[in-house]
């Protein structure tokens, strides 16, 4: 590499005078042959205005050596883009340009991704791409739906029923997040952190928890990382079981479906269980965690576990049994691994086109470091893919469980945290983890008063959803609520 990298372990900090600027020519090599050479992952890409100049500040996941990799260079309203040369940056450039107004020049589509500005953009830039010819037709969906979906917008360039082209607009779920955590931490940071994506509430409170405490020394106890442990596996066990029953009724396989729902509610009350909520808010705190399980609760659970888990597999190894299921799922909205790479797809979408990206195990944090994951990693990249990577991940969740439940001590050590809280000034932090969807990060810049001056939240979705646009090419339009529901997006985790 050309550059010297501020190198950090996860979660880790360092003094910002320590996070190198180089020039932008350099800055450009070193992060797109990082990426494209080296294999390294854009975890997180942002601007901050820092003494009068603007930083471009970028981190890169290298899963070889267990680090991440930080960069910056100083701009001024424009630079040439790095999207043409490393497609997987042209989310963040395009996120970039709509909120600060800098340009990347050469970029190949500057449309916003949430139009969260009061600036109106160039018509020409906000304009859907049109199919034309004989034959050919537009067919739009959202964001309003009939049901209870969160607020998307889809819309598709057709010829029949084929799609040549699918174009996601979203933003209808913003909330101004990070514009909210500067300044903080103060006493609503963390229910606001809880609230960024309603299914991933104890992964989006991991990465925040992980970053303060490593920003501020503390060190939250072995039992304490037990309970966080119990408490993201429960929240990926419920979540891939709820979304195997929602794709067994896109192909009316009705016993699953039935089944998984009333299940995913079953692992959704053993959170419950826990802390008083069923997506664990209030569990995990600055310093521990806000709850004890105790012995006797751990071998509740066990119990309950023991119970539940027949009924499960029984739902799953039906619907996986079924060749009328698999003829739906096998070579449908199949993203090559090639493909994954270039754009920069993260989590079990990754996994299941054949790319290895799991935080816990590459980048180990908390109970993972002492408690190594396996990583599940399928070829094909289909729905069928996707659908099984699911299953091998809930065994392996299930596991997980069943050894941090029956190792908890006997008489419980202390675990609750602290509201005094000191960060280190003049700062730099990041931290990931690995939610049940893939890879969060959290990054934040704090001032000479040890406050966030930018807080940077990266959820999963925000890598996945051009993801399942490329995963509709050449497919029937019939066929998008199987590939939609086989990602599962956040739209809210996007739009933040």
């Amino acid at each position: 590499m050309e550059a010297n990298f501020l190198t950090l372990s996860n979660p880790g900090v360092a003094a910002l005078g320590n996070l190198p600027v180089v020039p932008l020519d350099e800055f450009r090599r070193s992060v797109i042959s990082g990426v494209n050479e080296d294999g390294w992952g854009v975890s997180s890409f942002f601007s901050v205005e820092l003494d009068g100049r603007n930083l471009l500040i970028c981190v890169l996941r290298d899963d070889s050596s267990s680090k991440l990799h930080l960069l910056s260079c100083e701009v001024g309203k424009s630079y040439k883009s790095l999207t043409s040369e490393c497609a997987a940056f042209h989310w963040f450039e395009r996120e970039l340009r709509e909120s600060t107004g800098i340009e990347p020049v050469g970029h190949p589509w500057l449309k916003p991704i949430r139009f969260n500005t009061d600036e109106s953009p160039d018509p020409g830039v906000t304009d859907y791409f049109t199919l034309g010819g004989e034959g050919a037709h537009e067919v739009s969906l959202g964001p309003v739906y009939s049901g209870v979906n969160e607020s998307g917008h889809f819309r598709f360039q057709c010829v029949g029923e084929d799609v040549h082209l699918l174009e996601i607009s979203l933003g209808y779920q913003h909330r101004g997040i990070e514009s909210m955590l500067v300044g903080g931490p103060t006493k609503r940071t963390l229910p606001i952190i809880e609230t960024i994506a309603g299914d991933s509430s104890t992964s989006h409170t991991g990465a925040y928890c992980q970053l303060v405490e490593a920003m501020s020394g503390l060190q939250p106890s072995k039992y304490a990382q037990m309970i966080r442990g119990i408490a993201w596996e429960f929240e990926r066990i419920a979540n891939h079981t709820g979304d195997l029953g929602a794709l067994a009724g896109c192909v009316a396989f009705l016993p699953t479906q039935s089944y998984c729902g009333r299940i995913r509610g079953d692992f959704l009350n053993m959170t419950a269980s826990l802390c008083g909520n069923r997506f664990g808010r209030g569990l995990i705190v600055l310093g521990g965690v806000g709850y004890d399980v105790g012995k006797a609760r751990a071998q509740e659970l066990i119990a309950r576990l023991d119970k539940v888990v027949p009924d499960l597999e029984n739902a799953l190894d039906l619907m996986f049994a079924e060749q009328s299921v698999l003829d739906r799922f096998e070579n449908l909205g199949t993203v090559p691994k090639e493909t994954a790479r270039e754009v920069g797809l993260v989590g079990m979408a990754a996994r299941a086109s054949g790319l290895s990206c799991d935080v816990r195990t590459h980048l180990p944090y908390g109970v993972y470091g002492e408690h190594p994951v396996e990583e599940v990693v399928l070829n094909g990249g289909d729905v069928l893919a996707r659908a099984r990577i699911r299953y091998d991940e809930i065994r392996q969740s299930l596991s997980s469980l069943y050894r941090l439940l029956s190792s908890l001590p006997e008489v419980s050590p202390c675990v609750s945290g602290t509201r005094d809280i000191s960060l280190a000034s003049d700062s730099i932090g990041v931290s990931l983890v690995e939610s049940w969807r893939g890879e969060m990060c959290h990054v934040a810049l704090t001032d000479g008063e040890g406050r966030f001056m930018k807080y940077k939240v990266v959820d999963p979705s925000f890598h996945n959803w051009f993801g399942l646009a490329m995963s509709m090419r050449d497919e029937q339009i019939s066929h998008f609520p199987i590939c939609n529901k086989s990602f599962n997006l956040s739209c809210c985790g996007h739009d933040l």
